[in-house]
């Protein structure tokens, strides 16, 4: 069935989002179109609204209305400490999981030369130029455990050594609550590399 024009670019506006597939897609828009017009207003107004004035923090590359964000302005937290992540969704966790009280780096992504990023992609010059000329002290890294990030978190690694600044991960390993039987090769591998003195 063929639907209006309208209505098919409204579905495949949809699917734009990550994890959203057709028949996501076409749910979202019937469920705006059938029960929530005036919501559907809000979000087009909303999302137009952050296109246009949203855009990265000049310092850590997190996304910000001002030349530099909150985190970046606010006095009270620690400069000589970076911590680097993959995402502005990696911030909110840490930031809401975690007493951190030191500053950022915001990847957005990791090294992938397959799909064409490289250090440019992710700000990489950015990153260096504020650990030679900045009072970074520790360089946090707080990227996955994937392939990519392991290659990514090597890289920055590097950058942090040449700069003179330390370099730590947060670890890695067997989650709590976890059973060790049931937790992958991987995980167990990392949990004993990376244990530490009770």
């Amino acid at each position: 069935m063929a639907f209006s024009p309208a209505l098919t670019r409204l579905i495949e506006a949809f699917r734009v989002l990550p994890g959203v597939g057709a028949k996501s897609a076409q749910r979202m828009a019937f469920h705006v179109l059938q029960d929530e017009r005036e919501g559907g207003k809000r979000l087009a107004s909303a999302l137009g609204a952050a296109i246009e004035s949203v855009h990265h923090c000049r310092q850590c590359r997190m996304f910000t209305e001002q030349e530099c964000c909150d985190i970046c302005r606010n006095a009270q937290r620690d400069a000589t400490r970076v911590c680097v992540v993959e995402s502005p969704a990696d911030v909110m966790a840490v930031e809401q999981n975690t007493d951190f009280r030191g500053q950022y780096f915001v990847l957005m992504g990791r090294l992938s030369p397959i799909d064409g990023i490289g250090p440019e992609e992710l700000g990489l010059d950015l990153l260096r130029d504020r650990l030679v000329s900045g009072p970074v002290e520790e360089l946090i890294l707080a990227v996955g455990a994937t392939v990519e990030g392991e290659a990514t978190a090597q890289y920055v690694a590097e950058l942090a050594h040449q700069a003179g600044a330390g370099v730590t991960r947060i670890a890695h390993g067997v989650p709590v609550g976890g059973e060790l039987e049931y937790v992958d090769a991987g995980t167990l591998s990392q949990a004993f590399s990376g244990r530490r003195p009770l």
